[in-house]
């Protein structure tokens, strides 16, 4: 099984990162983590065959909605979810918005984005917690 991997471009900020990075994490996907808008065109080069992007809509050395476009370019078909203030729509052109950092619609979005990954992660889980019962 191939497991999902998210690009999560955050703000240095403390306990921003890991908070969505462990979210994420949870649910079996894999991530990889940027700092910076910069820090993310550079990873993302690197590794394009992400199956997303979050991107926090408060980066400050580049807008989100400059990002998304930059990432875009390099990767049309990428899916982006900008996670923004509330009221505060920053990114546009991002495929996904969500007001705030909400965990239950985030992974709501990231396993629509890979259903059959999702289920067949859902089905392992079902089936080493079986195992951990007979055991």
């Amino acid at each position: 099984m191939i497991r999902p991997c998210f690009l999560v471009i955050d703000r240095e900020f403390p306990g921003s990162i890991s908070t969505r990075k462990l979210v994420i994490e949870t649910a079996k996907f894999n991530v990889l983590t940027a700092y910076s808008g910069r820090e993310a065109l550079e990873t993302f080069k690197r590794f394009p065959a992400v199956s997303g992007v979050v991107l926090d809509g408060g980066l400050e050395d580049i807008s989100a909605a400059e990002l998304t476009c930059e990432l875009k370019l390099l990767q049309p078909a990428v899916p982006i979810i900008a996670i923004s203030a509330p009221g505060y729509n920053d990114c546009p052109q991002a495929d996904f918005q969500l007001e705030s950092f909400d965990p239950g619609k985030l992974l709501e979005i990231l396993r629509n984005l890979k259903p059959q990954a999702s289920a067949a992660i859902e089905r392992r889980n079902e089936e080493l917690s079986h195992e951990q019962l007979k055991g």
